[in-house]
């Protein structure tokens, strides 16, 4: 595999070359946000033609790569038979589902870093780059959501390095994003730095997406995330997000963490004006409320997968919290929705 270099490309009004690699279990709207950016800033009118960049899928072999949504994707070429880029992207998805990268994709991405491409982690891509060892000194953007799968699986990794709050980083040669609709806003930036900024607003327009997001936009926090909290209350916040179906104990998030459990509690006191338990508490209370009233699922389906013992247990903390019951909350909740849409 080789490289040409990007301000070559850009000064001679040459493609900008992209190579994808699919991990596998990627995420299916990273992939397809990023591409079809590409595909519309590349040509004009409706013709989807590789003029202003091309895009090629690479990967060890030409079986088909999984994404987690169960659509398979085959790679158009292989590592050795791949032609010449500019940006290596690599696309990551579930962590926990079976394997990641392989030693011919960690060989590939180590071998484009030794050349002037840019690499790219989209996703949990970013964890493909670290197992690489391509990202020594480089800041690393992850979503909230992998912040602790990230610092645990590479505990020699400069905390300071780590970005969990923005939704991507650009760092010379390296550009890592946390993924979902941010994959859009990544392809947007590349994009700017080659074609007229008019092109890439096209684009953005027709994916309905009204203007590209910056790197320093903020990742969308679930409740009780703000800014200028804590950043041990904060990380613990992220842990009670991630353990809603089997709370993690005092103890635990204290270890976690690396404080005492009674300095874990006096941090929270004085930020939320909770406990640790009763904001966890709160947090599970809040997601039982959502999944109430955006899915199908019984109340004691709903109880266990937010860490309630049983349904008796969902509704006697509902009540406390909301003042009646989850079926009258879902009830209430679905008529209220069903008037609206038909008043409309």
């Amino acid at each position: 595999m080789c490289t040409r270099s990007i301000e070559s490309a850009a000064d001679t009004g040459g493609k900008i070359r992209f190579g994808i690699v699919l991990l596998p279990n990627f995420t299916l709207t990273a992939f397809s946000g990023f591409v079809d950016l590409l595909r519309l800033a590349s040509d004009e009118g409706d013709m989807s033609r590789p003029v202003r960049c091309s895009w090629t899928v690479v990967g060890p072999s030409l079986v088909p790569v999984r994404a987690s949504c169960g659509i398979q994707i085959t790679p158009w070429t292989t590592y050795e038979e791949g032609e010449s880029f500019d940006y290596v992207v690599v696309v990551g998805g579930l962590l926990h589902s079976g394997p990641s990268a392989g030693e011919a994709t960690l060989q590939f991405i180590r071998a484009a870093a030794r050349t002037s491409a840019t690499l790219v982690g989209i996703c949990t891509g970013a964890f493909a780059l670290m197992r690489a060892g391509v990202m020594d000194g480089y800041r690393t953007c992850v979503s909230w959501f992998h912040y602790w799968d990230f610092l645990e699986r590479f505990p020699r990794a400069e905390e300071r390095n780590l970005v969990a709050d923005r939704l991507f980083v650009i760092d010379g040669r390296r550009i890592t994003c946390s993924g979902g609709r941010a994959s859009i806003d990544v392809a947007a930036a590349i994009l700017l730095r080659h074609v007229e900024a008019t092109i890439v607003q096209k684009a953005l327009r027709i994916l309905l997406v009204d203007d590209a997001q910056k790197g320093n936009a903020p990742q969308p926090y679930p409740p009780g995330l703000e800014p200028a909290t804590h950043p041990k209350v904060r990380r613990a916040i992220l842990l009670m997000e991630q353990h809603v179906g089997g709370p993690l104990s005092l103890a635990e998030l204290a270890r976690r963490l690396d404080v005492s459990a009674r300095q874990l509690e006096r941090l929270f006191l004085a930020e939320t004006g909770k406990s640790p338990n009763a904001y966890g508490r709160q947090i599970r209370i809040r997601t039982a409320a959502w999944l109430l009233t955006s899915s199908d699922g019984t109340v004691a389906d709903i109880a266990t997968s937010c860490g309630f013992s049983d349904a008796s247990h969902l509704g006697r903390e509902f009540r406390k919290e909301f003042g009646e019951s989850p079926h009258a909350y879902r009830v209430a909740r679905t008529q209220s929705r069903t008037a609206a849409s038909v008043q409309v």
